[in-house]
């Protein structure tokens, strides 16, 4: 099975997929993470330290939850900007539909979860949280799309229950309120992803993958009352399978991380593919320039390409270390700057760039507006070998 797969890989990478270009500058704004919990507060950051964990190497030692007053902050500062339409910039906010039921976890020895749409696990509160999410959709300035259920993979969590070594170290973040944390555990890899297993059998097959999107747009239209129609994988990692599955759920668009300047094309299963090009990640890289973003994006418009900047949940978290102050402003000066050079500045969303390669349009609450997009033909090859 495994080596008909990498033979139909590498077939179907000589076949011509149909790429996009824009004749006027696109910006998307996509982030990762919305309703994944991580440290309980400055509680649970004194808990772990308390347990022996040395905090604050990385970033995400920080890792925390949103609050109402990170979102209403958020959305304040979108609600001040729009395009040459006057339409305003919108976050896709890629969304972990469930968490950790931490109490039935450490008592059964088995996963058990929280759906988003019924709250938060024991001890977590955010009061107005869920509003504040639905009140940003409503004004335009949110819209929701699928990151995963549990973003880390269950079978390598399962098995690593069952390991004295790696069972010690869940519990112990599990009994905290923290489900864990990436860097310090990777061998719990990401939802469709196997870290243990072999290189070209690290994806959970599709019938498994299938499943799990399928729990996915569940627990999303329950929290929603939609259906999602983009996506990204949990740690980018997305295969055939995947895009399969994801197709079958409805999904028409595929998010790809970040790496390079790659079109947006139609690949298998009619979805479209668009691929991160502006990393603006202020809470994580210490090396992060406004300027080097700003160029990203020029770069973008000299290509015709859309501008798709990737901007994490983390970055503007704000009870255990303030991240939310500096990259607001951060983001205000790199928005205020692309609309005062461009003129005819245009702020899509996902399904906004798939209507307009279809159809040479897109439709905002009050107007059908037309795009020049240009198509050309690009080998597959091509588009795996420009990405990361």
């Amino acid at each position: 099975m495994r080596s008909s797969q990498r033979l139909w890989h590498r077939l179907t990478d000589l076949l011509p997929s149909k790429a996009f270009y824009f004749d006027r500058p696109v910006v998307l704004l996509q982030s990762d993470d919305w309703g994944r919990i991580g440290l309980r507060d400055s509680e649970g950051f004194r808990e772990l330290r308390s347990l022996g964990v040395t905090l604050g190497e990385r970033p995400y030692d920080f890792y925390t939850f949103e609050t109402a007053e990170d979102i209403g902050a958020l959305s304040a500062l979108l609600r001040g900007h729009h395009d040459s339409t006057g339409r305003r910039p919108c976050l896709t906010m890629n969304f972990i539909s469930a968490n950790l039921d931490f109490s039935r976890a450490l008592a059964t020895g088995e996963l058990a979860f929280l759906l988003l749409a019924d709250g938060l696990p024991k001890g977590w509160v955010r009061l107005g949280l869920f509003e504040s999410y639905r009140a940003g959709i409503v004004d335009g300035v949110f819209s929701p799309a699928m990151h995963g259920t549990s973003h880390f993979c269950r079978p390598a969590v399962e098995r690593a229950i069952t390991d004295p070594e790696h069972a010690e170290m869940l519990r112990l973040f599990w009994r905290a309120g923290t489900p864990y944390i990436h860097w310090r555990m990777p061998w719990i890899g990401y939802e469709y992803w196997d870290s243990a297993k072999p290189k070209d059998e690290c994806f959970l097959g599709f019938h498994v993958q299938k499943k799990l999107v399928g729990e996915t747009v569940g627990s999303f239209a329950k929290m929603f009352s939609c259906l999602p129609g983009s996506a990204c994988a949990p740690g980018y990692r997305a295969n055939d399978d995947t895009h399969r599955a994801w197709s079958q759920h409805g999904i028409r668009v595929a998010q790809n991380g970040p790496g390079s300047f790659t079109p947006p094309y139609f690949g298998a299963y009619d979805l479209l593919h668009l691929t991160r090009t502006v990393e603006f990640e202020p809470a994580v890289d210490p090396a992060f320039s406004l300027e080097t973003c700003l160029s990203q994006a020029e770069r973008c418009f000299s290509l015709g390409i859309p501008a798709i900047v990737s901007i994490h949940a983390i970055n503007f978290h704000s009870t255990v270390k303030d991240f939310r102050s500096g990259t607001l402003e951060l983001l205000h000066q790199f928005l205020t700057v692309l609309e005062s050079r461009h003129h005819d500045l245009l702020y899509l969303r996902d399904e906004d760039v798939s209507d307009a390669a279809e159809t040479g349009s897109y439709r905002t609450p009050d107007a059908s507006v037309q795009v020049n997009v240009k198509q050309k033909r690009i080998l597959n090859s091509r588009v795996a070998s420009s990405r990361v």
